[in-house]
């Protein structure tokens, strides 16, 4: 057996627990980033908000899935996660002075700057890092499923 098989052996014996793996991250994301900005009062950047905005809905749509049974719900995430990490990788590389301020003007009307990192535990776990990661996961969930529900290809000739 090839390590890809074996890969994929591994996808295809773990692909019913995704779901709630998809929804146990967003979960944890919702209330970490609740806890950051409800019980430490860090103020939400505007890019904080976007991310929020792609993360909240995907919690709530696999809590319905999983209580519907819905197979294909990682069809509905999956753009939802996507866009969120683009969101978070952006706004990740803003507070590691990699790229400038300039898509996302966040200083105006006394805004929080999205540059400034609020928290940076370890040296370079920020709260968009972590979104990013959380995006990240959840995407490569949603993709792995996509490419378990796909049929298998017959490898005897007709």
């Amino acid at each position: 057996m090839t390590m890809n098989q074996k890969i994929t052996t591994l996808f295809k014996k773990y692909h019913d627990t995704f779901p709630y793996l998809i929804w146990g991250v967003s979960v944890l994301s919702m209330f970490g980033s609740l806890y950051f900005s409800e019980i430490m009062h860090l103020q939400p950047c505007k890019l904080c908000w976007w991310q929020r905005i792609f993360m909240y809905p995907i919690a709530f749509i696999l809590s319905v899935a999983i209580l519907r049974k819905d197979t294909k719900a990682y069809l509905t995430v999956l753009p939802l996660s996507s866009v969120g990490m683009v969101i978070a990788f952006y706004h990740t590389l803003l507070q590691a002075n990699i790229i400038k301020e300039t898509l996302v003007n966040c200083t105006v009307d006394g805004a929080v700057s999205c540059a400034n990192a609020q928290i940076n535990w370890f040296g370079f776990m920020t709260i968009p890092f972590m979104s990013f990661v959380s995006f990240f996961i959840i995407t490569s969930l949603c993709v792995i499923s996509i490419f378990n529900d796909r049929p298998a290809k017959e490898t005897s000739k007709k």
